[in-house]
């Protein structure tokens, strides 16, 4: 298992592997958001997840309507963007946990 904590003022970055993430985001309070452009999220996502790109020019408005009371779970396809997501998601408020190495190290289930 791999785990990163990044903090700031109070809140964490979790950083952890497919099968950590596959515990996280079995909390039905967990939200769980995927930040890559909307057509790759169309092609394929884990299933439960809201598109929320990180390119889009109203990201932070949109990660506003987030409850910052509930882990939010974030993930990309390699793990840039969620990270770069993740970062925001925390300086907004948030308790984040992302999924190292992105969608590619996913070895879940995957909708469309």
């Amino acid at each position: 298992m791999s785990l990163v904590l990044a903090c700031n003022s109070k809140n964490e970055i979790k950083t952890v592997d497919a099968k950590s993430f596959k515990v996280e985001i079995a909390d039905p309070d967990v939200q769980l958001i995927d930040v890559r452009a909307n057509d790759l999220y169309l092609d394929g996502h884990i299933p439960g997840a809201i598109n929320i790109a990180l390119e889009s020019p109203d990201f932070l408005s949109q990660i506003e309507t987030l409850d910052k009371k509930s882990t939010v779970a974030v993930y990309c396809r390699g793990g840039r963007q969620s990270r770069e997501a993740a970062e925001k998601l925390s300086a907004a408020g948030f308790n984040v946990v992302e999924l190292d190495g992105g969608i590619l190290s996913w070895d879940g289930e995957i909708v469309k």
